[in-house]
């Protein structure tokens, strides 16, 4: 499979597993808007009040990372029948996204491939790593009118033999 069909693959799964997320709790699912390479040395990630990402290795190595802000997942949590709206929350949410990324991509590569749990935070707290020696593809969507952002960062092992923390 060619570098591009890898990429083209890629980005079908985890823009699928947005939109399935969204379908699930709604009804609606969330729409593709753009779909765009970022800088290689820009951090792997769509700065939003609310962030999570899963990062894997083995048959790729990389990262995933959704952004989503307090509108949108506060739209969720009153779909879903809480009555809190506080950070917690709102990280639980985008937690549960990129949950939907590690069970997709489980689902795929099985044990060729591992993923860690999602690690949610708040706005710039903290360090995005950069994993792969790619230019991160960032794909936006939006969904009842409020926007959020994926940022797939993956690429062979051999191609991301170091890891370099940006921010």
């Amino acid at each position: 499979m060619s570098p591009l069909e890898q990429r083209k693959q890629q980005i079908e799964l985890y823009s699928t597993a947005v939109s399935e997320f969204f379908l699930e709790c709604s009804g609606e699912a969330a729409l593709v808007r753009s779909v765009f390479l970022l800088d290689k040395t820009q951090a792997p990630i769509l700065w939003n009040d609310f962030n999570s990402f899963v990062s894997m290795e083995g048959v790729w190595v990389g990262s995933v990372c959704v952004s989503a802000s307090r509108k949108l997942l506060s739209h969720v949590l009153l779909l879903s029948g809480r009555g809190r709206y506080e950070d917690e929350e709102h990280l639980g949410v985008v937690d549960q996204i990129a949950t939907q990324f590690a069970r997709r991509t489980r689902l795929k590569y099985g044990s060729r491939l591992r993923v860690s749990a999602p690690e949610g935070f708040c706005g710039r707290s903290k360090l995005v790593p950069k994993l792969s020696r790619a230019s991160p593809c960032a794909i936006t969507f939006s969904w009842r009118g409020y926007e959020a952002g994926l940022v797939v960062d993956v690429d062979t092992p051999n191609a991301a033999s170091r890891t370099v923390q940006v921010m």
